[in-house]
C-alpha cells in the first residue's frame, strides 16, 4: 500500500480536477452501502470520493494509479473518507493481481477513466503537453525506463512512422517521422511541436502536433496493451450484477472497449465460417449502454477536456 503524505506535494494545492461524466458514472456503477469497488485509474480521486460517500458507512474502494505523487495527493484530498480507501501504486494492466492481493477478489463495480490527469497535462516538466516546453518524458509512471526522448531521438524512422500512424492516426506520419530523424536530437517538447507544425502546417482547429503527442504518449505507456490486458481481469473480479464502466478519450481505446463488451456479450465467438460452435464460450456481460455516453453541452462548456470522453458500461451476468 502506498503511504500517504502528510504534507501536500509541490503546488498540489493548485491542481485543478473535475471528474468527467461524474453523474453518469455514479448512475452506471450504482454504488450501495457496504459495496466494494475498484477505481483502476484513481487520479485525484474525484470519482472515488463519490463512490466512498455512496458506499458508506462500511463500503470500500481500491484505488490504483501509476503516479506516486498523484496518488498521494488524492489520499490527502479525500481526508477522512480515505480511511475506507486502499491506495496502491501500480499499473491497471495488473488490476487482477493488485485487487486480489488486497482483498478485492470480488467487487460490485470497477471504473477505468483512461484520460491523462490534469496535473500531468498541465505540468510542463512531465512532457505531456505541447503548450509549454518541457522534457520529452511522457511517463505516467516515473519509475518506467522508456521515455518519449528515447523514441524521438533513437528509434528508426520506420518505427516512429508506424506508431504515429497506428496510435495517432496521423495521415502525415511518414513525413513527420522523416523530419524528426533529419533534425534530431530534439531537446524538448517545444522543439518537437514546432517541427511538426512546420512539416504539416495548420490544417485543422486542433494543434498540428496533437496526434503526434498522443501517439508518443500511448507508446511510452503501452496504453492500448494495458487496456487489452486489464479488461478480462476486470471482468473476472466482478460479482454477478457487478458493473464495469470505462471512459475512453479517443477512438483506439473506445474500439477496444466496444469490441471486448460485444465479444463477452455473445454465447459463441467462433468464426462465422464454422458450421457448429466449438469454442464453448458463454456470455459473461450484458451491455448497459448501447452507444457511448458523451458529456453534455453544459459539461463541455465547463470542462473542455470532457468533449472527447466516451463512457461504456456493461454488467456481469
Amino acid at each position: 500500500m502506498a503511504a500517504a503524505s502528510t504534507e501536500p506535494m509541490s503546488d498540489s494545492a493548485n491542481w485543478q480536477h473535475e471528474p468527467v461524466l461524474f453523474g453518469e458514472v455514479l448512475q452506471a456503477l450504482r454504488p450501495q452501502p457496504g459495496g466494494r469497488y475498484v477505481d483502476a485509474t484513481l487520479g485525484l480521486g474525484g470519482h472515488t470520493r463519490a463512490l466512498l460517500e455512496a458506499c458508506a458507512p462500511d463500503g470500500s474502494v481500491l484505488g490504483i494509479d501509476r503516479d506516486q505523487a498523484v496518488l498521494e495527493e488524492a489520499v490527502r484530498r479525500l481526508g477522512a473518507l480515505g480511511e475506507r480507501l486502499v491506495p496502491v501504486v501500480g499499473d491497471f494492466a495488473d488490476v487482477g493481481s493488485l485487487a486480489r492481493e488486497r482483498g478485492f477478489a470480488e467487487v460490485d463495480g470497477l471504473l477505468m477513466d483512461l484520460g491523462v490527469s490534469s496535473p500531468q497535462l498541465d505540468d510542463a516538466a512531465r512532457g505531456f503537453s505541447f503548450q509549454a516546453s518541457g522534457p520529452l518524458d511522457m511517463r505516467m509512471d516515473q519509475r518506467a525506463d522508456l521515455t518519449a526522448a528515447d523514441i524521438v531521438n533513437h528509434w528508426p524512422e520506420e518505427e516512429i512512422s508506424h506508431i504515429l500512424w497506428e496510435y495517432g492516426e496521423e495521415r502525415y506520419a511518414r513525413r513527420i517521422a522523416r523530419a524528426i530523424c533529419e533534425e534530431r536530437p530534439l531537446p524538448d517538447t517545444g522543439a518537437l511541436a514546432d517541427l511538426v507544425a512546420r512539416v504539416i502546417g495548420r490544417r485543422e482547429r486542433i494543434h498540428p502536433a496533437t496526434r503526434t503527442f498522443q501517439a508518443l504518449r500511448i507508446a511510452v505507456n503501452d496504453e492500448l496493451g494495458a487496456l487489452e490486458s486489464a479488461l478480462p481481469q476486470a471482468l473476472d473480479l466482478l460479482v454477478s450484477g457487478g458493473r464495469l464502466a470505462v471512459i475512453a478519450f479517443h477512438s483506439l481505446e473506445d474500439r477496444i472497449v466496444k469490441q471486448f463488451i460485444r465479444r463477452e456479450a455473445r454465447d459463441c465467438i467462433c468464426p462465422p465460417r464454422l458450421p457448429v460452435c466449438v469454442c464453448g464460450h458463454t456470455a459473461t456481460l450484458r451491455p448497459v449502454t448501447k452507444k457511448p455516453v458523451r458529456a453534455s453541452a453544459e459539461e463541455v462548456a465547463r470542462n473542455p477536456r470532457s468533449r472527447s470522453a466516451r463512457l461504456r458500461v456493461a454488467e456481469r451476468v
